[in-house]
């Protein structure tokens, strides 16, 4: 028997970040474009050659992106919203300037745009660009980058799989920017576009293309499900000979399962990752009858686990004795996007060791697994390649590294007062306004302040063992000494230390509990240039010492004012790692809520009056289909209460929250009963603040003025056209002012300049109350 393999995507960032760093030198002017698009070529070669020589049968391209698969969507169709009308008029720009406008906004030659609104992909960590669409909007083919890569892969020697995010999907991942449409009905606008695409690859000779097609996955209505009908039945009539392999992932295709095998296309994609009873599904329906491929998604995509081939071969062996395997592809659950580049390239012992190691797969690893795989269920593979992967399972099922009692009875012993404060938040909103005497519109930031390359360099050479402890400690404290004098100047009202310390706010905390371990080079993207390391859950969790109270308490030493603590709230330190696959979800997030208590507890001890537990995953964590969610949202507002409920009334609890929709979810953000929450919504001009108006949203909120990641600076009137729209449906005693999110990742020219608008932005606003009454 012979099986066919393929990927959906691959890590497009480089082994070592190399899009990153090219992207980066570009935007600062210090590269040229042919550098940039040079260093993007690189990328993709090694990635095809890499999938080439270890066996993938169908490779994919058009999976690179220098910036989000979503926003090259966009481009590729044209739909850019008219505001960037004037950058494209400008032939000194060329159509990757364009792009990374939209993406980032600009602020030259006179212009200065917004950028377009990001949020969450699904329920993972990598945020994408949201398309903008209005009512009888119309589309053009205007970039040509996914036949542009499918020609450059032939080039190569490669005939690749050209991939496209599916015209409903990219409709339903978009907003509508005025009411009274839905965005689908712009499907018959949006088809003949990618009849042009699908044209073009056809005759450079593509002969499977890829349709990723994720909201398959989730829940939808009879028109959205209309519209997947007509999309598939147009292609399919105009492309009789291209043969389309439809993905779906992250969840069960559950109602939907009949639509997706009812399509015209050749062959489907499952993970069988996230919801593994989906095969025994469809292997009951009519598609056992017809000639179609089931691709069956069996290397988790999502995960770093090494893949147990023997639960992989049962799945195989399933599908093959119900269809054959001439009808059988195999592939990882997703994208491997979400996953690091190469284990290979972890070589320091001390900070993985090697029997952890030895439980892990990378990308790399991934693609090698999948042709194991493919060769065992073959026949084609020696004994000893299944007995090393079961070695390597049976090792990690029974190491003692995994397993604390007392952590586990820790957990247990939780009873429903640990996760109460003492008071109502009316009680505690009277004490705290006593206690702490803020001013109407108190100013403050997220959290962290520019990282800098010096203060970088600094934790390098900690590392390499070239900076003593004592001396790192010093020249970080004298970080935090300028920062503290910087925002006493400014007015800021609540400060914070800068976390100059702080590598990441996951792997910072990760760092210091145990059953963490980390990598050196497990980069994954988050958004744009935005890289993250995460930190890796392997065992129980616990806190063995304070984690942030010395570097919080000698900041508060330093000011009068108060000095907010720094804290990662519970759910948003689980989504961001690699979690361990052996227990619930729900009792690691217990476990870390509990060690993040203990920290709220020493914080407070050491008087610190204002202590800010960040949860921007809340949303980000909730299950693609909304059958799931009260029993998520149950344990992850119930986890966050528990990590804030040890203080007394007059600590002031807050908790900020980014990029994400809000309205479905708004009586369990209140449920989270944290005395201020601060939330992105600028690039929204303040839309998402709609929800917690009509909710009547009882505690404070602290809307965001202005978009962090992007470097364009506003003005003071515009932030103060944003505070006003806020007092349209925020009571003045409870409204915050801060930027979106922290500021490391910005430069501190534009973020002193930022900054000092958004406080003149407030002298005028308390300034015109004072006038008015």
């Amino acid at each position: 028997m012979q099986i066919i393999t393929h990927n959906l995507g691959y890590p497009r960032i480089g082994n070592q970040r190399e899009l990153k760093k090219a992207n980066e030198s570009y935007w600062a002017g210090q590269s040229t474009l042919t550098e940039l698009l040079n260093a993007a070529a690189d990328i993709r070669a090694y990635n095809w050659k890499l999938q080439k020589e270890a066996g993938v049968n169908l490779i994919p391209s058009n999976d690179f992106s220098f910036y989000d698969q979503v926003l090259d969507m966009s481009l590729m169709v044209g739909a850019i919203p008219e505001r960037y009308h004037d950058i494209i008029t400008d032939k000194s720009n060329t159509e990757l300037d364009l792009y990374f406008a939209m993406a980032r906004g600009y602020q030259k030659k006179g212009l200065d745009v917004i950028a377009m609104e990001m949020t969450k992909w699904f329920d993972t960590n990598y945020h994408y660009i949201v398309p903008e669409f209005h009512k009888g909007q119309t589309f053009r083919l205007f970039s040509t980058k996914a036949i542009q890569e499918f020609s450059e892969a032939k080039r190569h020697g490669i005939l690749t799989k050209p991939v496209l995010i599916g015209p409903v999907s990219y409709l339903l991942l978009g907003k509508e920017k005025e009411k009274d449409f839905h965005r689908v009905e712009l499907l018959s606008n949006l088809l003949p576009v990618y009849t042009q695409i699908l044209e073009n690859l056809e005759d450079q000779g593509a002969e499977w293309i890829q349709i990723d097609e994720p909201y398959l996955s989730l829940d939808l209505t009879d028109q959205e499900r209309e519209a997947y009908v007509a999309a598939y039945g147009a292609l399919r009539a105009k492309f009789p000979r291209l043969k389309f392999i439809l993905t779906t992932y992250f969840d069960c295709t559950g109602d939907n399962l009949q639509l997706a095998t009812n399509l015209p296309v050749d062959a489907l994609h499952l993970d069988l990752v996230r919801c593994p009873a989906q095969l025994g599904d469809i292997l009951s329906t009519s598609f056992v009858d017809s000639n179609r491929i089931l691709s069956l998604g069996v290397i988790d995509g999502r995960n770093i686990w090494k893949n147990d081939y023997k639960k992989s071969l049962g799945f195989i062996q399933k599908a093959v004795d119900a269809i054959g395997a001439e009808r059988v592809l195999l592939a990882p659950s997703c994208s491997l996007l979400h996953t690091p580049c190469d284990l290979d390239l972890e070589k320091e012992e001390k900070v993985l060791t090697p029997e952890i190691k030895n439980w892990m797969a990378f990308a790399k690893q991934k693609i090698y697994e999948l042709i194991d795989i493919k060769k065992i269920a073959e026949g084609r593979a020696p004994a000893e390649v299944l007995n090393v992967n079961q070695q390597a399972i049976e090792s990690r099922k029974n190491s003692s590294l995994i397993h604390k009692t007392h952590v586990k009875d820790r957990v247990k012993a939780l009873t429903d007062k640990d996760d109460k404060r003492l008071s109502t938040f009316p009680e505690r909103q009277k004490k705290q306004q006593k206690a702490l005497g803020l001013p109407l519109f108190p100013t403050t930031t997220i959290g962290s302040f520019p990282q800098t390359d010096d203060v970088r360099a600094l934790r390098a050479k900690l590392k390499k063992g070239d900076l003593t402890a004592q001396d790192y400690e010093q020249k970080i404290k004298a970080e935090i000494d300028k920062s503290i004098i910087w925002q006493e100047e400014l007015g800021i009202d609540v400060l914070v230390h800068g976390e100059f310390e702080r590598n990441d706010m996951v792997e910072y905390f990760g760092e210091q509990l145990a059953g963490y371990v980390f990598s050196q080079n497990g980069w994954v993207q988050s958004y744009g240039s935005r890289c993250v390391k995460p930190p890796i859950i392997y065992g129980d969790i616990e806190r063995p010492v304070p984690m942030t109270v010395n570097w919080s308490a000698y900041a508060q030493s330093k000011t009068k004012k108060l000095m907010k603590g720094m804290l990662t709230g519970p759910v948003t330190i689980l989504q961001w790692s690699f979690v361990r696959d052996d227990q619930p979800r729900e009792t690691t997030t217990m476990q870390i809520a509990l060690a993040i208590r203990d920290e709220v507890a020493d914080l407070e001890k050491a008087g610190i009056k204002v202590i800010q537990i960040d949860e921007p995953a809340i949303r980000e964590g909730l299950p693609i289909r909304k059958a799931d969610w009260p029993a998520y949202l149950n344990w992850a507002v119930k986890a966050f209460r528990i990590s804030a409920s040890v203080v007394k009334d007059e600590t002031q609890i807050h908790t900020h929250m980014c990029y994400s929709e809000f309205n479905d979810i708004i009586s369990n953000i209140a449920d989270m009963d944290a005395d201020v929450i601060t939330i992105e919504t600028s690039r929204s001009q303040m839309e998402l603040l709609d929800a917690f108006a009509e909710f009547n949203y009882p505690n404070e909120i602290g809307p965001g003025v202005y978009d962090i990641h992007s470097p364009r600076v506003p003005s003071t009137e515009e932030i103060l056209y944003l505070l006003n729209k806020a007092l349209d449906v925020i009571p003045k005693q409870n409204l915050w002012v801060n930027p979106d999110c922290g500021l490391k990742t910005r430069k501190w020219p534009e973020t002193e300049a930022a900054l000092k608008n958004m406080v003149s932005a407030v002298r005028q606003l308390r300034g015109e109350l004072v006038t008015a009454e």
